[in-house]
């Protein structure tokens, strides 16, 4: 992709002539020519549409001699900063027999990349660049979020019916399939079953999996297991057959609705259908798949439902859902307009969702009606232009390329790199955006940093219907997300190496073979493998461009010793590695060698980070997930000037450093850390520091014998703290913490405060509640001990969520005025609690009451619903303009 590729080639010229210009000196002159010629390209391609580069000839070649002049220059420099970066670290006695001839001529090769760079804007005079503006609509749009309706329209006669097959009884478990192409509403018709009010209380037991075209037995049997039971360590070393015989013992007796989403074959079935008690006549389970033949293979008796499309009057008020959040249209103008835009789509949802994402922007982008009026004209004009297809897949996907190319400029290549990931795939939020930060896709916007940019950039993928969010934070950011298969296949499709030679997916054949071969690995940008890694690598592929390679297979890897070292040793231009399901028994010394690596995720054996991680210069985020309790970390890390972002899984000991400086003033997430690095050489570094996590004895750091916790207060940016009481071999209760650090001592712009293990009395939560910025309250299990807890005045002014794990807790006090901003309230594994204070049904904020293995709590939880939804009818009966938040309770098990 041009747009993204000379973003990216800017910002790293920009970095090397600022910070590492000894590692170019012999070619400086060139960098700052190519550098010049780089900006006209910028301003080039911001100003050529993507659809008049589709329809224009002259202007699409172009764009793709821009294109693959940058990945060249980009090639050129990234291996002479690698070979520069080896021969300055070589010894005396090997740079002595070292020429600078290979230098040069590298140089010489950044000038020829340079002289074509000038070539092509030596002929731009042929081109008319009065036609390049932004006239047709595709401009950046900044606007604010547009209304979403998250209710499921339609299809209520069809889900009426399937919700009668699931209460038939039966003499042995029952499967029913929905069937239907993609797009058609088939996962949204079955997550409208799965939430129907009766159905959860006729199915206290309901799990939810996604299946997909590659999936893994272990991974489907773990993620129900998760949904059955709580998760233990010993749970994850099983293998495939006692999982599922797990998961049968769970479901042998009363009732039960599994939903299988996305099953693509009868072979698919047979290997699940193992983990289900077949003659439990109790027992259903809803299955969808695009293919009839599955739905005869799974139950021959019943045989498929058909999904039907959706009828006119459904699919008409579906896109008024999604344009104003409303069923009604705001003038004559825009319903005439809007429905000859929906006939077009043929009833299908997905396309007037995506559809509806382009009609929203336009809405909103104007306050006058009449220049409403006109964007919906054009865009309806576009549409009937585009839509020549009769079939309706190939409609859809014409939909699909309409929305991509109206998409601005700085979106594009992060929408493409969804196909990076797995189908069906859950999406971390927070990994996604550090991965589009590491290429580079992000630039800065004033007043916001990267994270907070490409936070902002995700949510506009997600209000232009291109992407939806699974999970969201208690705080309301987007946790993960993921994409329509067909959504996906487009990424993949366009970011082909026939199309914008973006990212190439690895797949196994039947035949046994890759698709495409492996040799294809020579040319590819980015690539990604999810399944048959091991065979992949043994295989010892070379990509000399690649700069991204990632990995998310859904089952853990074990790389023999000898193939550790293959994807750092033939993929040496990396700026991404993503391979945390890949385990490592050591780190290969050629890892080190990878300076252009600014993303990278570890899963290693090991207790120790070597120094030799110092040698990353670029790197942004490291995670390092470790079987090791703790992880003594040998690296400098504070010469790593670009770092952003250390994560660990282990109780992490960081390098002993000298006084304070700048280095480490980049970091944003250093989590978790020993007690003993609280100390005031080093974080008073971390002066920007927003997230930190601390695990191990907290006794030490809050007496001030390990540590200080007065360190830990000088952060003035902290937003979030996270304090894990480690006490390990030693059992956790005999760390318990006879008091909290007082409250002047906590950062001033804490908002999120994580609790576990640190057995307090519930009589210090009065020193929580006296942080006025706190808004998200977690006591994980065995934050807090005690019988009783009473809620005292004055506290928790800004509180938003309080989450309870689990607790000896029995009794708890408290009105609606001690929570008075209070939205969400969760209880996890609070078994011995009586009763939720009835007042908080009087906190007009409280949207959701969320209970968890919590039965001696569930009766004054239905009290509350009954309560909330008397005073909401209420005033609705006297017409108060008071808003009220709605509510929603949730009980597992369900309350009978």
């Amino acid at each position: 992709m041009a747009d993204a590729a000379v973003e990216f080639l800017l910002e790293n010229l920009q970095q090397l002539l600022l910070y590492h210009v000894n590692l170019i000196k012999d070619a400086k002159d060139h960098v700052e020519r190519l550098e010049r010629d780089l900006r006209l390209f910028k301003s080039f391609l911001k100003g050529s549409t993507k659809k008049r580069r589709r329809e224009e000839d002259s202007l699409r070649e172009l764009v793709r001699q821009i294109r693959d002049v940058v990945y060249e220059a980009e090639d050129v420099i990234d291996v002479f900063v690698t070979q520069a970066t080896e021969s300055s670290s070589r010894n005396r006695f090997a740079r002595a027999f070292q020429t600078p001839v290979k230098l040069l001529s590298i140089a010489k090769e950044v000038e020829k990349v340079g002289a074509k760079v000038r070539d092509i804007y030596g002929d731009r005079g042929k081109l008319d660049f009065a036609t390049l503006n932004l006239s047709d609509g595709d401009p950046d749009e900044s606007q604010a979020p547009v209304p979403r309706q998250d209710g499921v329209v339609g299809f209520e006669d069809e889900a009426e019916k399937i919700i009668g097959f699931v209460k038939e009884e039966k003499d042995k478990l029952d499967v029913i399939s929905i069937i239907g192409m993609p797009g058609l509403g088939k996962t949204t018709l079955a997550w409208k079953i799965y939430h129907d009010p009766d159905i959860q209380y006729e199915f206290p037991t309901r799990v939810w999996v996604y299946v997909s075209q590659e999936f893994t037995k272990k991974d489907v049997f773990l993620s129900m297991l998760k949904q059955l039971l709580r998760p233990t360590e010993d749970m994850y070393r099983k293998n495939d057959q006692e999982l599922a015989q797990l998961v049968a013992e769970h479901l042998q007796r009363g009732k039960f609705l599994i939903v299988m989403d996305d099953v693509w074959t009868s072979e698919d079935w047979d290997k699940l259908i193992v983990a289900l008690p077949r003659w439990n006549k109790l027992g259903k389970v809803l299955i969808t798949s695009r293919h009839e033949e599955v739905a005869w293979h799974v139950n021959h008796n019943r045989g498929p439902y058909n999904l039907r499309f959706l009828t006119t009057e459904e699919s008409w008020l579906l896109l008024q859902l999604e344009v104003f959040g409303k069923p009604e249209w705001p003038s004559t103008q825009i319903e005439v307009l809007g429905k000859v835009i929906v006939r077009q789509c043929g009833g299908l949802p997905l396309a007037i969702v995506v559809i509806g994402g382009i009609l929203a922007k336009k809405y909103s982008a104007s306050h006058e009606m009449s220049a409403k009026v006109k964007a919906w004209d054009k865009v309806s004009e576009s549409v009937s232009k585009y839509l020549t297809e009769e079939d309706p897949q190939r409609r859809m996907e014409k939909i699909i390329a309409l929305s991509y190319d109206k998409l601005p400029f700085h979106l594009r290549a992060c929408f493409l790199y969804f196909g990076m990931f797995p189908e069906d795939f859950e999406i971390s939020a927070w990994k996604l955006i550090r991965m589009w930060i590491a290429e580079g896709f992000i630039q800065p916007k004033t007043g916001l940093n990267l994270e907070e940019t490409a936070e902002s950039y995700l949510e506009e993928l997600i209000n232009r219907n291109l992407v939806r969010v699974d999970k969201r934070k208690p705080c309301g950011k987007v946790k993960t997300c993921r994409i329509h298969d067909m959504l996906r296949d487009f990424c993949k499709s366009e970011g082909g190496k026939d199309k914008e030679n973006f990212l190439q997916e690895m797949k196994k054949t039947d035949e046994g073979d890759f698709e495409p071969p492996i040799s294809n690995v020579l040319t590819c940008r980015r690539l990604c493998i999810h399944s048959n890694v091991s065979r992949f690598v043994s295989s010892k592929p070379s990509g000399p461009h690649v700069r991204s390679f990632v990995c998310f297979s859904r089952e853990d890897i074990n790389l023999p010793s000898e193939n550790c070292s293959t994807i750092p040793a033939n993929f040496k231009l990396l700026r991404v590695l993503e391979f945390k399901p890949i385990k490592m028994t050591k780190i290969p010394s050629d890892l080190y060698h990878l300076v252009h690596l600014r993303y990278i995720t570890l899963s290693i054996t090991l207790a120790i980070l070597p120094t030799a991680f110092s040698k990353l210069w670029n790197l942004q985020t490291l995670v390092v997930d470790t079987t090791s309790r703790t992880l003594d970390v040998k690296a400098d890390i504070w010469k790593l000037l670009q770092l952003r972002h250390l994560k660990t899984s282990a109780c992490t000991v960081l390098p002993k450093t000298g006084k304070a400086s700048k280095e480490g003033e980049k970091l944003q997430t250093l989590s978790t850390i020993s007690p003993q690095n609280c100390t005031e050489d080093v974080l008073d570094r971390c002066c920007n520091l927003k997230k930190l996590g601390i695990r191990g004895r907290l006794s030490l750091l809050v007496e001030g014998k390990s540590g200080s916790f007065e360190s830990v207060g000088r952060l003035r940016n902290l937003e979030r703290l996270k304090l894990v009481n480690d006490t390990f071999p030693n059992p956790p209760s005999e760390g318990q913490l006879s008091r909290l650090p007082p409250t002047y001592q906590f950062p001033p712009k804490l908002r999120i405060l994580t609790l576990a293990d640190t057995f307090l009395d519930w009589c210090h939560m009065s020193t929580l509640g006296l942080l006025e910025n706190l808004e998200v309250l977690k006591l994980n299990d065995n934050a807090f001990n005690g019988k009783n807890w009473t809620a005292v005045d004055g506290h928790f002014r800004n509180l938003e969520v309080l989450h309870i794990g689990r607790t000896d807790l029995v009794i708890w006090e408290a009105s609606a005025h001690h929570f008075p901003n209070l939205r969400c309230v969760q209880l996890r594994n609070c078994e011995k609690l009586q009763y939720i204070p009835i007042g908080l049904a009087d906190i007009p904020s409280l949207q959701l009451l969320d209970l968890y293995r919590t039965e001696c709590a569930a009766a004054s939880a239905l009290k509350i619903n009954e309560k909330k939804v008397l005073d909401a009818s209420t005033r609705q009966e006297g017409d108060e303009q008071t808003i009220t938040a709605v509510f929603k309770l949730t009980i597992f098990p369900p309350a009978v």
